[in-house]
């Protein structure tokens, strides 16, 4: 394969997003996917962090994972392949609605509807959350637009990120979250515990309890992930953080050369771009989640030796 070839077979496994052309299908997939996503809430038990919320990455899209409801459960899934959402239950019933052009309103409606007539009663806050200017999901008619080419390139792009990120989780032996889809924030993400207590956060996220925030922050992280951008963010970027911020982590040298630190954010940030157009991705990527990690660690004073598995290298000599 010539260069030429190799450099569009790399960009089609990674393909191009730019914020600008998928915004409004963006947009009115970060509510449907608040939809969702609230319904776990209200029916999962607590976890950790809220680790029981979030949306995960499939072979065909995003899904719930089982949810339990009585002594059945029944699992919901965004397929960006055939472009449906797909309801199914334990006992074998199944409902699907069209992923196409509607209002939040008509999905919201149509897909508690849905629930319904599975025999799931369930109950949500109608109110959007980790957004400015919310509207109501049974009054939201200005979303929706909805794209299936749009949605399903995101879906590939996450698919990619999930599967690096997993690749990375593996490195650690402490308390490590798995990589999951928020759909508050609409991001994916991985996050490693230091195994000690955090201060209390500040909280002052949009439309969130700082109560909440607190709860998903009361240790200290390293957290690394993908986001599709917005606000001072134009572009769609890969980001790290860590909670608290250790004194001279924006200053720490991490790599590649592409990433920098975002006053705006309090984040290491990494276009997605350079990743995409990059020789190999995946290097390029665990780079970034490796020195980000470092660059928390380090100056924090993580207990790395007993926090980290031994080196591939060195385990595979034990073999």
């Amino acid at each position: 394969m010539n260069k030429q070839a190799q450099g569009v077979a790399r960009n089609e496994s990674w393909p191009a997003l730019p914020l600008k052309e998928w915004q409004d299908t963006y947009a009115t997939l970060h509510m449907w996917t608040q939809i969702v996503g609230k319904v776990r809430l209200a029916q999962a038990p607590m976890l950790n962090h809220w680790w029981q919320v979030p949306l995960y990455v499939t072979a065909r899209g995003l899904t719930t994972s089982p949810i339990p409801y009585g002594d059945v459960s029944f699992e919901i899934s965004f397929d960006f392949l055939d472009h449906q959402l797909r309801i199914q239950t334990s006992d074998g019933a199944v409902r699907t609605l069209a992923l196409a052009p509607r209002s939040v309103a008509d999905f919201y409606r149509e897909f508690m509807a849905a629930l319904r007539a599975l025999g799931l009663e369930v109950k949500i806050w109608t109110m959007p959350v980790e957004v400015q200017d919310p509207i109501p999901f049974d009054q939201d008619h200005q979303h929706h637009s909805y794209v299936p080419e749009q949605a399903q390139r995101f879906w590939r792009v996450l698919k990619q990120a999930d599967r690096v990120l997993q690749q990375f989780r593996c490195g650690f032996v402490g308390k490590c979250s798995p990589v999951h889809f928020f759909w508050g924030s609409f991001d994916l993400a991985v996050t490693r515990f230091s195994g000690r207590p955090a201060p209390p956060h500040p909280g002052g996220i949009p439309n969130m309890a700082d109560w909440v925030t607190r709860l998903a922050y009361s240790h200290e992280v390293s957290s690394c992930g993908f986001w599709p951008g917005g606000g001072p963010v134009k572009e769609p970027v890969f980001y790290a953080y860590a909670y608290p911020e250790p004194d001279g982590f924006k200053h720490y040298p991490v790599r590649p050369q592409a990433a920098y630190y975002s006053n705006d954010m309090h984040e290491f940030l990494l276009p997605y771009e350079a990743v995409r157009q990059a020789a190999n991705p995946d290097s390029m990527l665990l780079e970034f989640a490796q020195s980000t990690y470092e660059a928390a660690a380090e100056p924090a004073n993580w207990d790395r030796r007993a926090l980290e598995y031994a080196t591939m290298e060195s385990r595979s000599q034990r073999n």
